[in-house]
């Protein structure tokens, strides 16, 4: 990833979880805040109600490909976690895109194209 590093740490989680933007869709919620910084942090969060562990990791590698492929959309210098819903294990990949993009917009993360 370009401009992102992982976000690993739990009081870095629930300082976002207390302070920063959110928005929810049926799969995803997402939270965000500005970090000071020049490059992004992601976190995701698939947790137990997902599955067993391998949809949970499958589930994972998809929300972290959906970030990736979008990454040179989105401002950096931001926190974003991405906490994935019980029915984004079973939504298929389209599905999810277009979700996390319609969030991320709706939190103002997105660059703005310039139109004529």
């Amino acid at each position: 990833m370009k401009h992102t590093v992982p976000l690993k740490f739990n009081h870095v989680f629930q300082r976002l979880y207390r302070k920063g933007a959110s928005a929810v869709s049926p799969n995803l919620a997402v939270y965000v805040r500005r970090n000071g910084r020049e490059e992004s942090r992601l976190g995701l969060t698939v947790g137990a109600k997902v599955g067993k562990a391998v949809v949970r990791n499958r589930t994972r590698r998809r929300l972290r490909e959906v970030y990736r492929t979008h990454e040179d959309r989105l401002l950096p210098g931001y926190d974003v976690v991405v906490v994935a819903r019980v029915r984004a294990a079973h939504s298929p990949y389209g599905i999810l895109e277009k979700e996390f993009l319609r969030l991320a917009d709706k939190l103002g993360i997105l660059y703005q194209e310039k139109r004529p």
